[in-house]
């Protein structure tokens, strides 16, 4: 998509402060983090929203996890904990519509959140 914020991220056309990096998918910091650790996980290939995946999907989404476990594990943030969360949708603060999962971490998370 030639107006998405994610893929022009993924596509070198605005920087971002990148993770990690793999065939599947590419994970950078969050602009504006909600904890000590807050980085976004996004798949190459453009899906709009979790609406939008299809069982063609499964290798590349569940890849994203996979990353985010990796990362987190990296960090130190495995014994004490961290979340993983993908909005979907306006009215549950999706801004950016490309997939995206975001890995928080760092402090203690509370629930509810938001």
């Amino acid at each position: 998509m030639s107006d998405c914020l994610f893929c022009k991220i993924r596509d070198g056309q605005i920087p971002a402060r990148v993770v990690y990096r793999d065939e599947q998918c590419l994970a950078f910091e969050d602009i504006n983090p909600q904890a000590p650790t807050h980085v976004l996980f996004i798949p190459n290939k453009h899906i709009a929203t979790v609406n939008d995946i299809t069982p063609e999907d499964r290798e590349v989404v569940g890849q994203l996890f996979v990353a985010a476990a990796k990362l987190a594990r990296e960090r130190g943030h495995a014994d004490n904990g961290y979340r993983v969360v993908m909005n979907t949708q306006r009215d549950a603060g999706q801004t950016v519509f490309h997939i995206h999962l975001h890995l928080l971490a760092g402090r203690s998370l509370h629930w509810p959140p938001g």
